[in-house]
């Protein structure tokens, strides 16, 4: 139980770091004598505890636990007396958050949860990762040609990937005209002192966001092949990171994003959706990135089914159940470049998200948003292979065999780890199509160009499998003109509406499909033209597009000030028949998930944070079940289907993507 008692210089860090002109005349914190301590929580403070943190209480021990406390005001005299007088440690704190990682007494925590600057406390839990030729089959190859100046590759788009770090010796991470490396900065936040990639996963994700092609003609290319690489290493030699290493990225990037023009953040990784996305600290954290400016791009996770096959919903992990983050879940492509096979992968996590909170009368509220945003191809994919790295010491069959040389080596992973970066790139793409987009307009124009895929529902796909050539189409066409004054309805556009179809040519057919014209706004969906012919508010920056989106009397309708006449607010949430966004089969009513009621859809029930599906059971989205989807099973060998043709490279460098 002994710790020593933290330094006046700790204290002192902790009341500097909350920031934003908040100070505090520390001498008499620190020195001055210790207020009387409440010995439990005044009924309050269960509040601002997370759901772990209260597990771990009620098992009673008296350990002292690593844990987030998230502040909202300056720290008083009486809470720098609690840290000092009772064994406190300050592990980490973070210079844009009013967040500190400490280690503290549990039998405490309630107590501490108690100072009306306390926002919340929650463990400092671990996060893990999540885990063909899509540039072609996504609509990439599509753009190439597309640019003002050059060719739409992501040239001087900064893309921060954090997770287990990258093998900087790899081909795919040059220049392909200059032979530099296109990785601008590495950093270590997991305290091993590395920046490469023991594990295996960081290499292939980032790879598949901005990987150049060479090897093997271009076969696995890219997204965005001259994007600039950002590696923030998060997780470690075992594919394991905390809460505290990824806040500690988030808060560097938005220190350091101008130097970098770090534009887009890629995070294949995540951890249960439990608390709240309003108290959860790297929800919290994301949201301040995108109010910052850059895109937040997350996998949405790998628990859509069991390990029997049944389909599990309310499973999207952290950070994906924030609404500002783009979330994207697995499309499986059935190994062919054509995507009138598409499918959404069996693992993909499934909506909505079951993250809650406890209101001031002490009921649950439960977020409920339609979660993912996007679907992008995650199945069996080849990218990037980091020698010797642990995943493939253990799974020695996820070598694609394409070269022999560890330069060039290729792995084949499948996940939503693996579509998140392929969203990452898109991003990239867009924003060097149209640099003035504020991220909510990047996610307006992912989800309005998508493409719906015949018989999953909206909180499998949400607004359809990522669609590049319409983004990026639609992206030049926005005016650049635009700021968060501009009145609603202004138009949107230079020129005329572009023709909502795409076409993806696959050996000799071409395979036409409409866009889905809709987007996702919290717990429904908004769908019609004027989402792109009149500027809408809900695009500013500093806002949630779910703003758009007004309840009265458990009946979603729009907020007049966020959403101009001509945009229409879904009742029903739809089992897709291909068509746009709101075209199909009746799932479920929208307000069901807005009144928190009980969701019947393919003999799934959910309600109040329980989920019965065929005798099994998960509660505060906790799986409870012998039955454990193993995330891994995922990441090695995806859905049972054809794989990709693969290529074998003659090490002879690809220039010609």
């Amino acid at each position: 139980m002994k710790r020593p008692k933290p330094t006046i210089g700790i204290l002192l860090s902790l009341m500097m770091l909350i920031g934003n002109g908040l100070t505090l005349n520390v001498k008499a914190s620190v020195e001055g004598p210790p207020r009387q301590i409440a010995t439990r929580g005044n009924g309050h403070s269960d509040r601002k505890l997370g759901h772990e943190i209260r597990k771990q209480m009620r098992r009673g021990t008296n350990d002292f636990v690593p844990v987030i406390l998230q502040l909202k005001d300056r720290p008083s005299a009486q809470l720098a007396a609690l840290l000092r007088d009772h064994g406190f440690r300050i592990r980490r704190s973070f210079s844009n958050f009013r967040t500190v990682a400490i280690e503290a007494p549990l039998q405490l925590l309630a107590n501490l949860a108690n100072f009306p600057e306390v926002h919340f406390i929650s463990a400092d839990s671990e996060i893990r990762p999540f885990g063909g030729h899509v540039a072609h089959t996504t609509g990439a190859d599509n753009v190439r040609s597309m640019g003002t100046n050059g060719p739409l590759d992501g040239e001087g788009i900064g893309i921060a990937v954090m997770d287990s770090g990258v093998y900087d010796s790899h081909v795919s991470f040059l220049d392909a005209t200059t032979g530099k490396s296109r990785i601008v900065v590495s950093m270590d936040f997991t305290g091993e002192g590395r920046t490469d990639d023991p594990y295996g996963h960081g290499t292939h994700v980032a790879s598949a966001a901005l990987g150049n092609g060479m090897v093997a003609n271009g076969h696995y290319i890219g997204i965005a092949p001259k994007a600039s690489l950002v590696n923030l290493r998060v997780l470690n030699s075992q594919g394991v990171g905390n809460v505290s290493n990824l806040l500690a990225a988030l808060d560097w990037v938005i220190t350091n994003q101008s130097d970098f023009n770090i534009r887009v953040v890629n995070m294949s990784l995540g951890m249960p959706a439990i608390n709240s996305y309003k108290d959860d600290p790297v929800c919290l954290a994301s949201r301040r990135l995108v109010d910052a400016g850059i895109v937040v791009v997350a996998a949405a996770g790998n628990n859509g089914k069991l390990g029997t096959g049944e389909k599990v919903y309310g499973h999207v992990h952290a950070p994906g159940n924030e609404p500002s983050v783009l979330t994207v879940g697995a499309v499986d492509t059935k190994g062919t470049d054509g995507r009138a096979d598409d499918g959404i992968a069996t693992y993909s996590s499934r909506g909505p998200t079951r993250s809650s909170r406890v209101d001031a009368l002490g009921n649950r509220q439960y977020d409920n948003f339609i979660k993912p945003d996007l679907a992008a191809p995650g199945n069996k994919l080849v990218f990037a292979k980091s020698p010797n790295s642990l995943l493939s010491q253990q799974n020695p069959s996820v070598d694609a065999q394409v070269s022999a040389n560890t330069t060039r080596a290729q792995m084949r992973l499948s996940g939503t780890s693996m579509a998140s970066p392929l969203v990452a790139g898109a991003t990239a793409l867009v924003l060097q199509a149209n640099p003035s987009l504020t991220p909510n307009m990047v996610k307006m124009i992912l989800m309005f160009t998508a493409q719906q895929l015949t018989g999953f529902n909206i909180l499998e796909q949400g607004a359809g499998e990522l669609n590049i050539d319409g983004a990026v189409r639609l992206a030049k066409l926005l005016r650049t003109d635009l700021t968060s004054s501009t009145t609603i309805g202004t138009p949107l556009l230079i020129g005329e509406a572009p023709s909502p179809y795409s076409t993806i040519s696959h050996g000799n057919s071409n395979y036409t499909f409409e866009w889905s014209k809709g987007i996702l706004v919290g717990s429904t969906y908004a769908t019609g033209t004027a989402l792109i012919t009149g500027y809408q508010p809900l695009y500013a920056q500093g806002v949630l597009i779910s703003d758009g989106v007004l309840v009265s009397d458990g009946v979603l309708v729009a907020d007049a000030t966020k959403l101009s006449s001509g945009v229409l607010i879904a009742d029903t949430l739809l089992i897709s028949n291909g068509g746009p966004l709101g075209n199909g089969e009746f799932f479920c009513a929208t307000g069901v998930l807005v009144a928190d009621g009980v969701l019947v859809a393919d003999g799934v029930l959910v309600a109040d944070g329980v989920l019965v599906a065929d005798g099994v059971l998960v509660a505060d989205g906790v799986l409870i079940s012998d039955a454990v989807l193993q995330a891994f099973s995922a990441l090695m060998s995806g859905d049972p289907t054809l794989d990709m043709e693969t290529e074998v490279d003659f090490e002879t460098d690809y220039l010609g993507f």
